[in-house]
């Protein structure tokens, strides 16, 4: 048995892995989904990773950009899972659309509305001022839109349409979860769930 990863508190209480790299990458991360890249601070990240200029400098050299880069990757890779759990949870592609949407509720509920795509709060407001986070951006947006269309190609639609519909469905959940965040209440999502696995149904 592997030994236990030591943690260490941050200011917020929040346990997080001992490694300050990672406790770095883990509260930008954070950060960045809750509030954006502008309004997320160097002596703010630093504080909920209980780290120190010099640390963050040493793992990132380029200093905030890269870290967010970074901490967009490590929030994407979560992201991913959590679409994974979806698609994966039926053979039925529209049910697993659907599922997806109603997971991405409860995930957005249990955070009390705060924890939302770890790249949409980031990727509008530095479009054109940041090739390395726009990038970062539209890798993971592919990335799910791949995993979506791949889930679609095996449940029965052409490569062609499950490519177009892929698009489609993650335009869909990521304008039903800001709705959503905006409200505080999931019934957008809910909604979305519905009428995809209709359309999900209808290209068959």
């Amino acid at each position: 048995m592997k030994p236990a990863v030591p943690t260490e508190r941050t200011p917020t209480g929040r346990a997080e892995p001992g490694d300050t790299r990672t406790r770095l990458v883990m509260a930008t991360a954070t950060l960045l989904q809750r509030q954006g890249y502008e309004g997320t601070s160097v002596k703010q990240i630093l504080k909920e990773a209980a780290a120190t200029y010099g640390s963050l400098y040493h793992h990132f050299p380029q200093g905030k950009e890269e870290l967010a880069a970074e901490a967009l990757r490590f929030g994407a890779a979560e992201f991913t899972e959590l679409l994974r759990q979806g698609l994966s949870s039926t053979d039925d592609p529209a049910e697993a659309v659907a599922n997806c949407a109603h997971l991405m509720a409860d995930s957005l509920r249990d955070s009390d509305w705060t924890d939302g795509c770890p790249v949409a709060a980031t990727a509008l407001e530095i479009i054109g001022r940041s090739p390395l986070i726009q990038r970062t951006s539209d890798e993971a947006l592919r990335e799910w839109q791949q995993l979506i269309a791949d889930t679609l190609h095996r449940g029965g639609h052409t490569q062609e349409h499950a490519a177009a519909l892929a698009c489609t469905i993650l335009s869909a959940l990521e304008g039903a979860e800001l709705l959503s965040r905006v409200s505080s209440d999931d019934a957008p999502l809910r909604l979305a769930a519905e009428h995809l696995a209709v359309l999900t149904r209808a290209g068959l």
